[in-house]
């Protein structure tokens, strides 16, 4: 198997994955963005934490107004990626 084919089919099911487990986060929490009490209620992390990840460059944020959000596709991305 060619390197490039086998990375594309990791991409591939990853983006699967994580178009999955944004649906189940839309779904259950009936948002396409998750706020800070969302994501603490997801993560089980504290909200000192949860607005500590929400300030990092390295977490895909989004500004709407003066609140940080996350959106759902975004976060399934980054927790999948982070467990690999």
């Amino acid at each position: 198997m060619d390197i490039n084919n086998h990375a594309i089919n990791i991409n591939s099911d990853l983006g699967v994955a994580a178009a999955i487990e944004a649906k189940r986060l839309s779904e259950k929490y009936n948002k396409d963005f998750l706020d800070c009490e969302t994501l603490v209620q997801i993560t089980g992390l504290g909200r000192n934490n949860v607005r500590a990840m929400l300030n990092s460059d390295s977490f895909p944020t989004i500004e709407i107004g003066n609140r940080k959000v996350v959106s759902t596709i975004a976060f399934a991305l980054w927790s999948l990626r982070i467990n690999e």
